[in-house]
């Protein structure tokens, strides 16, 4: 019972039920602090709700009510986390009542702060609220819209409160003697108080029209005062009387469950008792509730104003999966650039931070949908904690800062993904396989022109991936098919086709998806020529080969620069070492069979360095670490005793 009681107060934390430390001695009369007069509203002596004093204005303005942000329910979150809150506002002393039993004391202050409560809310209601709509439908200098909106239902709040509640509690005590029961009145009337998440939501709301009006209008503000600096009003604002409200069922909760406490085992009013406990912590989930849509439509909110977007991203379906900082590894620059995130659940919007940051933070580059969106870790020895977005309108190469933040943000696109699924029928086909089938690098032919491809990047080929010839700064320059996303000549991709992915428009693409997407063999296209010895792709993905990496050539036989080469001892080619210019190209520039060579350790000097020897042959390469220098050493001393694997994953040696 103790356990199942701490979980509900857990659940209800979101909720306040004190301001007190909100509270300034600004705010209070000249000559006495608030602190030594109300320690806490729903713990004055039981008053009536009276009628107010009316102040001279000009000692009203003096007085400075403090004022509450839009923002300040957010700021009491937290404050709500034991009972220890509750030391500050013992049940009052009866004195002469010759009351003992503990759950009575509990009813009676119950009973007292719900007097004091209802005289509050009779001040919000029959004051604040109906004077503010007098002085509108007099003046017409704001609009009665605006007041009704601020004060959402209090009115409907008030009348159950002094009406129904108060006068029930009332007459139970009042017969306390022949009938100690209090578990049946609040079961009989504990559903109405789910009324109160409409008052909960409209909180924030209301908080900025208060303070928008209140600038706007000298009268609403002087209405505002004269009432604020009354004694009624004990020289709190608006704002902190809106927030009683808010605070009152977890009041309810927390006394209900003490009461339960105190009970004896075998009191007639237990059972009652814990279910209108449970009926009343169903009232405060909806209130909470409300704080979480209201929290979650403020976020967006605050995005909107970061942004400077349209309004279409404060919308009740969106939500905010996750923000923040993550780098753009460019297929053209070699350093990766600083780019920002803004996950939702139906959406990403990819965002470069503004220069001058006025107004708006970040400026939006792109926006891809998450229906049809892929995520998958890049094997990337360059840039380490690397993976892949893949949408229908761009296709994203990120980098995180850290292995644990790559882990965070793919699970978080994952996440989205696969409520979008749930959702969509239609993308359920888009089920991610297994780990093995997402290194793909390359669309499918059937997915051509309807996402948005990766680009290979511009350093990773030094030869058109079309038609193997080597480009050059002046007559042959790169080019990217926008449907395959390879690197191409001017002359494979001088043709253009549209493309579902960005909207049906021409985009320039390569020979072989123009003919794919357009249906269109051009005449005077050659047959391919017959692939020569050295045209084959190579293979850079270690489930394609027994060992790959990039290995500088040293030598003449290399060149006085000593180049880096990408060297790959392929799995269907398990005897020969191709070296490559770059890991996408299409062909070697060097192939050497490595049957009857011998693998020796180089000269004395640097340890990374080995020698591949035979018959006045001399190939000299020198690794990245000792320890890859030493895989390779194994690759290539299997090799040239003529072994090869015979499973798909025997023998791998690669990075």
């Amino acid at each position: 019972m103790k356990e199942a009681s701490e979980e509900k107060l857990a659940s209800v934390s979101n909720l306040v039920t004190v301001f007190e430390n909100s509270r300034t001695p600004e705010a209070a009369p000249r000559g006495h602090r608030l602190e030594d007069v109300h320690h806490h509203p729903e713990c004055r002596p039981p008053r009536s709700p009276g009628p107010w004093e009316k102040l001279n204005v000009g000692e009203a303005m003096g007085s400075e009510p403090r004022t509450v942000s839009g923002r300040y329910l957010n700021s009491l979150k937290n404050k709500l986390s034991s009972g220890a809150w509750r030391k500050s506002c013992q049940p009052v002393t009866l004195s002469g009542s010759g009351m003992q039993e503990p759950e009575k004391k509990i009813v009676q202050e119950l009973l007292e702060t719900e007097q004091a409560y209802v005289a509050r809310l009779h001040l919000l209601d029959q004051v604040f609220f109906q004077e503010l709509l007098r002085a509108a439908r007099r003046s017409k200098a704001f609009p009665e819209d605006v007041v009704r909106v601020i004060f959402s239902n209090i009115s409907s709040i008030y009348q159950f409160h002094s009406q129904f509640f108060l006068p029930e509690l009332q007459r139970r005590l009042d017969d306390w003697t022949a009938n100690p029961r209090i578990g049946d009145v609040i079961q009989k009337l504990a559903p109405f108080l789910k009324m109160y998440s409409e008052y909960v939501k409209n909180f924030e709301r209301a908080a900025e029209l208060l303070a928008t009006w209140t600038e706007k209008s000298p009268l609403f503000q002087e209405v505002l005062t004269r009432i604020q600096s009354s004694e009624a009003s004990g020289s709190l604002t608006l704002q902190h009387h809106m927030l009683e409200p808010v605070q009152r069922i977890p009041r309810y909760e927390l006394l209900l469950k003490e009461y339960v406490q105190k009970l004896p085992a075998q009191a007639p009013d237990r059972a009652d008792a814990q279910k209108a406990l449970d009926m009343i912590f169903s009232a405060a989930q909806h209130s909470n509730a409300a704080i979480t849509e209201m929290e979650r439509l403020q976020d967006l909110w605050e995005v909107y104003q970061r942004l400077g977007l349209e309004d279409d991203i404060v919308d009740p379906s969106n939500t905010l999966l996750r923000e923040g900082p993550v780098f753009k590894i460019s297929f053209r620059r070699n350093d990766p650039m600083e780019r920002y995130l803004f996950l939702f659940n139906n959406m990403l919007l990819y965002c470069v931070p503004r220069v001058i940051q006025v107004g708006a933070q970040f400026q939006v580059r792109t926006r891809i949908d998450v229906a049809g969106m892929k995520v998958r870790e890049l094997m990337d020895a360059e840039f380490p904690h690397s993976f892949l977005v893949s949408g229908k309108q761009r296709t994203l190469e990120l980098q995180a800062r850290s292995q644990e933040e790559k882990i965070s943000w793919m699970q978080a696109f994952q996440a989205a993904i696969d409520q979008i699924e749930k959702r969509n029928e239609t993308f359920k086909a888009a089920a991610q396989g297994p780990e093995g089938d997402s290194q793909e690098q390359e669309l499918q032919s059937e997915e051509l022109g309807l996402r948005a491809p990766q680009w290979v990047r511009d350093k990773m080929v030094t030869m058109c991936m079309r038609c193997q010839e080597p480009f050059n700064a002046l007559t042959r320059r790169r080019h990217h098919c926008r449907a395959c996303g390879y690197v191409v000549c001017a002359r494979c991709s001088d043709y253009r086709a549209e493309l579902k992915y960005n909207d049906n428009r021409p985009n320039r693409v390569c020979l072989h998806c123009y003919t794919f997407l357009t249906g269109n063999v051009l005449p005077e296209a050659k047959e391919d020529k017959r692939r020569g010895i050295l045209e084959k792709g190579s293979s850079a993905t270690p489930d394609q080969s027994l060992m790959c990496s990039f290995l500088q050539l040293i030598g003449d036989k290399w060149g006085k620069s000593g180049p880096r080469g990408w060297c790959v001892i392929p799995r269907d080619d398990p005897l020969v070492l191709y070296v490559y210019a770059a890991p996408q190209d299409m062909r070697a520039h060097t192939s050497i069979p490595l049957l009857g060579y011998q693998v020796t350790v180089g000269p004395q000097g640097d340890p990374r360095v080995f020698q591949l020897q035979q018959s006045g042959q001399l190939y000299t390469f020198k690794a990245e670490t000792e320890e890859l220098k030493g895989r390779w050493m194994k690759a290539m001393e299997r090799a040239a005793s003529g072994w090869s694997p015979s499973w798909p994953n025997d023998g791998d040696l690669s990075d």
